[in-house]
């Protein structure tokens, strides 16, 4: 295991699944771009994002804005339509659905929580650009059957796979059930999102068919894991339907499975600076479907 500062080479800040060990690559670029008065976070809670990389909103959304949503999640998981769509991702092992991408292009229920300024709003501002949604899925983890999300960057597959040059990105999850500590939230080490993980192992041809049920190239090993758990602890995000997390790209998060009989779902949406539009992949052949990985870069609300 090795922790460089720079890395030789002059075309990609952030190399992976290159060499055959892993490395600790030190953040090359800010984590903030905006300022306080650019929108409705305040400057302790930017401080604590730069620090952190998450910031929490306890109520995002109002009681029954979140039965709306609810009941839009309802509909997508009984649409024979959307069933069949590839933009929905089945749990490995069953016919659960797992998650549903692309969900404000298929539902406009979703596509207006996108336009939301108290949702694209913060982004903008962290960012200190318009933005561009580079994902968007809702995700189910039924009772019982609701499997894990492994420990991982987004940013180490969306670089590798998506071609997103810098890490100038961020995410918000949307809690639209309860997150209790036992039925599987989301766990994030605060500060490691000024660590690159250097992930070993070839990217395979059409990876994310396999990477949606359980990806297992792009995940970190376990001796860096260990160390950013060492330096940095985990925090599990816990709170009632409509609260929120916002985490910066880079940050190593991941959710244990749910064996309770209560389901956890929420709303995730990545939205990427139009400055930082994606390229040719660094780490593939060619890059992941639209749906998964945006190749339209127009800003939200243009």
């Amino acid at each position: 295991m090795s922790i460089i500062q720079n890395h030789p080479s002059i075309d990609d800040a952030y190399p992976t699944r290159r060499c055959g060990e892993p490395a600790l690559l030190y953040r090359q670029d800010p984590v903030v771009y905006g300022r306080p008065e650019d929108g409705p976070i305040d400057a302790a809670t930017l401080k604590s994002f730069e620090a952190d990389g998450y910031l929490t909103i306890d109520r995002l959304l109002e009681p029954a804005e979140v039965e709306d949503y609810r009941a839009e999640l309802r509909r997508l998981s009984s649409d024979p339509a959307v069933l069949r769509d590839e933009r929905t991702v089945t749990e490995k092992g069953s016919d659960e659905v797992r998650s549903i991408f692309e969900v404000h292009r298929i539902s406009e229920v979703f596509a207006n929580l996108v336009r939301d300024p108290r949702v694209v709003g913060r982004a903008r501002q962290i960012l200190g650009s318009e933005v561009y949604v580079h994902q968007s899925r809702v995700n189910y983890k039924p009772g019982f059957g609701g499997r894990d999300f492994f420990w991982h960057s987004d940013f180490e597959t969306w670089h590798a796979e998506d071609g997103m040059p810098r890490m100038r990105a961020v995410s918000i999850s949307i809690a639209l059930t309860e997150n209790f500590v036992h039925n599987g939230g989301l766990m994030i080490m605060p500060g490691s999102h000024k660590t690159f993980v250097s992930c070993v192992g070839e990217t395979p041809d059409d990876h994310y068919k396999r990477s949606l049920k359980d990806q297992q190239v792009g995940t970190p090993d376990a001796g860096s894991l260990s160390i950013l758990a060492d330096r940095y602890g985990i925090e599990l995000f816990t709170g009632a339907a409509g609260s929120a997390t916002m985490f910066d790209c880079n940050c190593m998060h991941g959710s244990n499975g749910n064996i309770t009989p209560y389901p956890r779902s929420n709303v995730f949406i990545v939205f990427n600076s139009v400055e930082n539009a994606c390229v040719k992949p660094f780490a593939a052949d060619s890059p992941r479907p639209s749906f998964i990985g945006a190749r339209d870069f127009t800003p939200v609300g243009a």
